[in-house]
């Protein structure tokens, strides 16, 4: 799995020009299932997250993490983030999990995540989304359960 995490003030999920889902401070992260993951890429994707210290603490050092601080997390589903761009213009997803694979380890990330005690919102699986984010920082970081960047 891949996630793009974003440190925000606040972010939301628009659908057909409704918002489905808001947070204030916390953290945004769009989630890529690819072909080949599993349960244990959910979980283990999860826990990095929550436990990532990239929040600041009273010294201003990035010592702290979004359940350190209360905050929230807005899990979107994103399968572009499996995109191929090496060939071409036009980007292969051949890499990225058929739908309803992807939808069950979406949600059982967003479990996961829900299992350890930080608060979720999220995007609606398979809809056409308008992300809407404030930056803070900005921190943003990827992750892949697979491979370090």
């Amino acid at each position: 799995m891949r996630a793009v995490v974003q440190r925000v003030s606040k972010a939301s999920v628009d659908v057909a020009g409704r918002c489905v889902s808001a947070i204030e401070a916390g953290l945004l992260v769009l989630i890529g299932v690819g072909r080949t993951d599993t349960e244990e890429d959910a979980r283990y994707l999860a826990d990095k997250i929550v436990h990532l210290r990239i929040f600041p603490d009273e010294n201003d050092k990035l010592n702290r993490s979004v359940m350190d601080t209360g905050g929230a997390i807005l899990a979107v589903s994103q399968f572009t983030l499996w995109g191929d761009c090496r060939k071409g213009r036009r980007p292969s997803f051949v890499e990225a999990a058929p739908p309803e694979m992807a939808r069950r380890l979406y949600e059982a990330f967003v479990q996961a995540v829900r299992d350890l005690g930080v608060p979720v919102a999220t995007g609606i699986f398979q809809e056409t989304m308008a992300v809407h984010l404030t930056n803070d920082g900005p921190v943003t970081l990827m992750l892949d359960s697979r491979k370090a960047f």
